[in-house]
């Protein structure tokens, strides 16, 4: 413990605040270029944060958060997806936390901070300067702005549209893209999966073969970051494929009709829209040795759903929890309209593949709106208990009509007696809350949950640190920052060693 202590302190010590200059004021009225989501600008070490409460002496690792931070004032009509990617690191030992953050330096970020200014649309290849028209149909790096992943000893930020973007786990150091030392030729999922017991890693990417195609390739690597086998599956239509998710027999993808056209993109339309009338479908493909060949391909009602809690299958019978909504937010329909509002319930579906005429369906298990739903990593793919997610006690207001409540509870799930527990963080917004079990061989559910919880009336954040199975009780401990870490995606852990 002394010696990551140290190291952390020594990059505290060598670089502490670098504050960066904008070529020109963000507009405000964008809400996506204001708080709690606008950027912040400047890069910091702050050591030993204050502690209001005791945080737990097992708690040893880094608990990062990734989000969308843009460096200049955009081009075109920015959205929240378009931000340069920045990364936080909460490193926790002995009872003390110290911060990190830092973009991460992409291609894009690297060209945008030698000119000075924006100069390329990461949403639009064609609303770029002259100069760089090429560069979004060529560029490797992205954005890394979605999600954090620790594997093989690598700390990868990843946006679903690239490979993963590399950074040293203590100082965020950008490393560069990792492409699975080059057998990886396309995109990372901003949601791979971990077998808990092998440590292998399952990912895939939608669209894989070309702009725009209608297929998904799904990946394996080894827990040294080895890939080992790569599977291209048809699908019905080209579809945004945000999450999956693995039992221990099963690769369960599905395909939603969120469906991609070039044909809209380079009329100026929405790249993506919703579009109901292709129907739902959920591919089936053996975890082992499957094939596209062996995909089975099951129908569902619409529905639509960004994130799943987990996933296993018994006896045949494959069972899928996910955070499910009518429609999606925040998409358009090919004319053009909003998709309007919608609300996520978590959802159990369900599927017996030992019926010829199977299909997927389902029922809602709980009456409060929630996304962002994690499990025990040490049961993912597997019969779980214990799940947890972040909720609206509907007293905040957000500024979007179509997400009109923001999520400022963290709220528990015990699936085997149904008892929920929340606590509402008052008048703040939550990021999505990490489990961390006390230790290798802690029960099911015994463990932390660590959220970053973003004030509206300090407009600074800090880090919330939870008895996993007791959240109505409130925050063991906090941490407090100086200054608010903008509303983002994704986070993850890394334990200590």
């Amino acid at each position: 413990m002394f010696t990551l202590w140290t190291e952390i302190n020594v990059y505290s010590r060598r670089r502490t605040i670098e504050r960066f200059v904008m070529s020109e004021a963000m507009p405000k009225s964008n809400p996506f270029l204001q708080f709690p989501y606008g950027a912040i600008q400047m890069e910091c070490n702050a050591w030993d944060l204050p502690v209001e409460g005791e945080i737990p002496a097992e708690l040893f690792g880094t608990l990062y958060r990734n989000g969308p931070n843009q460096r200049f004032n955009p081009r075109g009509d920015y959205h929240l997806f378009a931000g340069d990617g920045m990364l936080h690191a909460f490193h926790i030992t002995e009872g003390k936390v110290d911060y990190v953050n830092r973009w991460a330096r992409t291609a894009k970020w690297n060209v945008e901070d030698r000119e000075g200014r924006n100069v390329i649309n990461p949403m639009n290849p064609f609303d770029c300067e002259p100069e760089y028209s090429d560069f979004v149909l060529t560029d490797l790096d992205g954005l890394a702005n979605t999600a954090v992943l620790w594997h093989g000893d690598r700390l990868l930020a990843i946006e679903e549209g690239h490979p993963p973007f590399e950074m040293d786990p203590l100082s965020l150091d950008s490393v560069g893209s990792w492409t699975f030392r080059g057998k990886m030729t396309n995109r990372m999922t901003a949601h791979p999966k971990v077998d808990p017991e092998t440590g292998e890693l399952v990912f895939f990417s939608y669209m894989a073969s070309d702009l725009f195609s209608a297929d998904v390739m799904v990946h394996k690597a080894d827990p040294a970051g080895n890939l080992t086998e790569s599977v291209v599956i048809p699908t019905p239509y080209p579809a945004m494929v945000h999450d999956f998710v693995i039992t221990e027999n099963y690769i369960v993808i599905p395909v939603m009709p969120i469906v991609g056209s070039l044909e809209r993109a380079m009329e100026g339309a929405a790249p993506f829209a919703w579009e109901p009338e292709k129907g739902a479908h959920i591919a089936i493909l053996p975890r082992h040795g499957g094939t596209a060949e062996n995909v089975r391909w099951l129908e569902m009602d619409i529905c639509f759903a960004f994130h799943f809690m987990n996933a296993f299958d018994k006896d045949g019978v494959v069972t899928v929890d996910a955070c499910q909504f009518e429609h999606p937010p925040l998409f358009s329909t090919v004319d053009g309209e909003s998709t309007g509002k919608a609300e996520p319930y978590l959802s159990r579906w369900t599927a017996d593949l030992n019926d010829a005429d199977a299909r997927m369906t389902f029922e809602r298990i709980d009456d409060v709106e929630s996304e962002f739903p994690q499990c025990d990593p040490r049961y993912v793919g597997r019969e779980y208990r214990h799940g947890w997610y972040t909720s609206p006690d509907g007293q905040v207001a957000g500024i979007l009509s179509e997400n009109d409540n923001l999520y400022n509870v963290i709220g528990h799930v015990d699936h085997e007696t149904g008892a929920r527990n929340r606590y509402s963080c008052g008048n703040a917004v939550t990021s999505e809350a990490i489990f961390v079990p006390k230790s290798d061989t802690a029960a099911e559910g015994e463990g932390y949950l660590l959220s970053v919880v973003t004030s509206f009336d300090t407009h600074t954040s800090s880090l919330f640190i939870f008895d996993a199975l007791d959240v109505s009780a409130g925050p063991l401990a906090k941490a407090h920052l100086s200054h608010y870490v903008p509303g983002g995606f994704h986070g993850g852990w890394r334990p200590g060693a």
